[in-house]
């Protein structure tokens, strides 16, 4: 009897130690939980801005083709310079072009002398056989000969008309005000017809030509479709410098149909060009801005990705963590915007994810999100097309 009475002492003191080293080991994971920072999720205003590789075109850019043989005689302008519509470019000699003419003119008088001539027989045949002196087959002849005559007045007009066309272009002017290009002949040089000589460019204002993705296009159409087409329309062009071109453009068109091998659509933006500054065939960034009204961002510190999936640790209630996926909309800076996956109100991770692990416990310690915002700068930051 006194043996299982000391017995059941036993176990119950056992009993004692253990919960009081338990409790122990409890109070000492309490006190060893890691002290991380974390902030809560909420919406803000956002400008959301995406960037395109875009190429530059002058709204017109014609070459300039010789259009006769000859020798190159008289270049009356240098590259680079701006030239107005009918101002005299090149002039090809024109020697050979004006003896063509001379002798296209004199063919045309000897045509019309001939019709002359053929005239006064055809009445002299007519009445001769009025009065019955020849047949009428003498009338058919002559009125054939006078018919051949005047079709010959009709050919050597053309062949003028045509001597006189090709010794106009041996005088090429301007088709319009521009700026010329390279010129890669020199005064002397014997030509071809068809022989480029120059390009004319007309930069008084430009195209800005950038592809964009199909997501990225029905993302635009809707925007614009909400804003009635205004504000959407406004686009800025980043030059190769990294400065961005003091005038706004505006994005007036695009292509019917995607490319199929890219999957992507062409848009052109018009750009005002009053100092010049833009040349045709430049490059540049086009940036499409977006306003969101209410964008839920993530800091950028506060995620991290496993295979290709973006996570952040969500703290509940009980200040345990759990690893949560999301789907990021934009990267903006150092946020992304949210497209699903996380709701506001709910509290994240900032710092430290590379330690925790599914359920583990932490102190938080709260950092207010403006505090985070103002910090990055948050509205004037942009994104890159893709990313």
């Amino acid at each position: 009897m006194k043996k299982s009475l000391w017995l059941n002492v036993g176990l119950i003191a056992l009993a004692i130690a253990g919960c009081t080293a338990n409790s122990k080991d409890t109070e000492d994971s309490e006190s060893q939980a890691q002290v991380l920072p974390v902030t809560q999720l909420v919406t803000r205003e956002a400008t959301l801005h995406r960037e395109y590789v875009s190429d530059v075109h002058a709204v017109r850019n014609v070459e300039i083709y010789a259009r006769v043989k000859g020798y190159l005689e008289n270049i009356y302008v240098d590259e680079g310079q701006e030239v107005k519509k009918g101002q005299a470019l090149f002039r090809i000699n024109d020697a050979e072009y004006r003896s063509e003419l001379a002798k296209a003119k004199a063919n045309l008088k000897t045509a019309i002398a001939e019709a002359k001539a053929a005239q006064l027989e055809l009445n002299q045949v007519r009445g001769m056989v009025e009065k019955g002196v020849i047949s009428k087959t003498e009338l058919e002849v002559a009125q054939a000969k006078f018919d051949a005559v005047n079709a010959a007045i009709d050919d050597a007009r053309s062949a003028q008309a045509n001597a006189a066309l090709r010794l106009e272009h041996t005088f090429i002017r301007s088709p319009f005000d521009g700026v010329i290009d390279r010129i890669p002949l020199k005064a002397g040089s014997l030509i071809d017809e068809g022989t480029r000589l120059t390009t004319v460019s007309d930069i008084r204002t430009v195209y800005a030509y950038f592809n964009v993705s199909e997501n990225e296009y029905l993302e635009y159409a809707k925007n614009r479709l909400a804003q009635s087409g205004d504000s959407s329309d406004v686009v800025e062009l980043q030059l190769a410098d990294g400065t961005f071109y003091p005038y706004k453009g505006r994005i007036e068109t695009m292509e019917g149909e995607f490319d199929t091998g890219t999957g992507s659509i062409a848009f052109r933006a018009r750009f005002p060009n009053p100092d010049k500054l833009l040349k045709h065939g430049s490059t540049g960034t086009i940036r499409l801005t977006n306003r969101v009204a209410n964008a839920l961002m993530v800091p950028q510190k506060a995620t991290f990705e496993i295979q290709d999936k973006s996570y952040v640790f969500v703290v509940d209630n009980n200040n345990q963590v759990q690893m949560r996926s999301f789907v990021p909309r934009n990267r903006v800076s150092h946020f992304y915007v949210v497209e699903s996956g996380l709701k506001p109100g709910e509290k994240v991770v900032y710092e430290g994810t590379q330690s925790l692990k599914e359920g583990m416990t932490i102190t938080p310690r709260l950092i207010e999100m403006d505090a985070i915002t103002e910090a990055s700068n948050f509205r004037q930051v942009s994104t890159t097309a893709g990313e």
